[in-house]
């Protein structure tokens, strides 16, 4: 087995420097293959609010550069037991939605072919129901966790059914998804209606509130999550407004009272074990940013997910 091609080494070559591929990682036309490929979908067209989320995986790349190659938390290094490039960017129509959405979808779909799994970084959150459709494809119906501010299961904006705040309605009823299953974290702040609380849950989602997080602790959520989601395939969905607005300011449509960076990141830790196959990271608008807050921490999300990844590769290994 040929020995998986890693970052640039830091100590030859100073950090802000050099090309700014995720995690300063290989280019995924420089590797025979790849176990994981991070890619980026500079697309921001279906927000309600800000704009400006395509701008999203080039401040993420750039911040991604400190990141280094062991994972003390999960005790792994998950660049050295997997393959793991960067993909580039899929490039998407700006201005119709529907056709972004298929290219999307097909672009995930190709990449996937060989057993690939994505980690990808939007993009505003209308990206996750191509992704997911690409998921299910291979897959099947998968389990979905899905961390955000809010619900995205709400019907239609000014009449549009794929907006960033759709994906997951449109999800549960195209069948890729598995209603028994879906769980949202973080959501807080105002909403429409009770009624919205009401047409989620039966969607198949049950809630824990940032609240919850707050005051039943990152460990009880971790396990309650892995409970619900069992053995079955699971695709994880980061709005990073999940987190507070003191933790990221640069996104979209910041809600007061959310996940710390330290919160979201614990009870992603908790999850080792479950059977990832795939995950985004979305909403990162750096115009709104300071100092690479919300960056920074999009990116240590990205690459605690790459990390579960190496996890349950090194499962399926020791299992064959």
């Amino acid at each position: 087995m040929t020995e998986p091609r890693g970052p640039v080494d830091s100590s030859r070559v100073p950090r802000f420097a050099g090309p700014a591929t995720f995690a300063r990682l290989p280019r995924l036309d420089e590797v025979a293959g790849a176990d994981v490929a991070v890619v980026g979908v500079p697309f921001d067209g279906g927000v309600s609010y800000r704009p400006g989320a395509r701008f999203g995986p080039a401040a993420v790349r750039e911040a991604s550069r400190l990141l280094r190659p062991y994972h003390p938390g999960l005790d792994v290094s998950p660049f050295a037991t997997q393959q793991v490039a960067d993909a580039g960017d899929i490039a998407v129509n700006p201005f119709d939605i529907g056709e972004a959405i298929e290219t999307i979808q097909d672009a995930a779909g190709s990449l996937q072919a060989e057993g690939t799994r994505l980690v990808t970084i939007g993009g505003d959150h209308t990206i996750a129901l191509p992704l997911l459709r690409a998921a299910a494809t291979r897959h099947g119906p998968v389990a979905v966790l899905h961390f955000d501010a809010h619900l995205d299961t709400w019907d239609t904006y000014f009449g549009a059914e794929h907006t960033h705040g759709t994906p997951f309605r449109r999800a549960v009823e195209e069948g890729i998804v598995d209603t028994s299953a879906l769980s949202h974290v973080g959501t807080r702040g105002p909403l429409y209606g009770k009624q919205d609380l009401t047409e989620d849950e039966k969607l198949g989602f049950g809630i824990v509130t940032s609240a919850d997080v707050y005051r039943r602790g990152a460990d009880e959520v971790a396990d309650q999550l892995r409970q619900r989601i069992g053995d079955r395939p699971l695709y994880i969905s980061i709005d990073i407004d999940c987190l507070d607005p003191a933790h990221a300011p640069g996104t979209g449509t910041p809600e007061a009272g959310g996940l710390t960076s330290r919160e979201l990141l614990e009870i992603l830790r908790g999850l080792a074990g479950c059977r990832l196959i795939g995950a985004d990271v979305v909403e990162v608008a750096p115009a709104y940013d300071h100092a690479e807050i919300t960056s920074v921490a999009a990116s240590h999300v990205a690459y605690d997910l790459i990390s579960l990844l190496a996890l349950q590769g090194k499962r399926e290994k020791t299992d064959e």
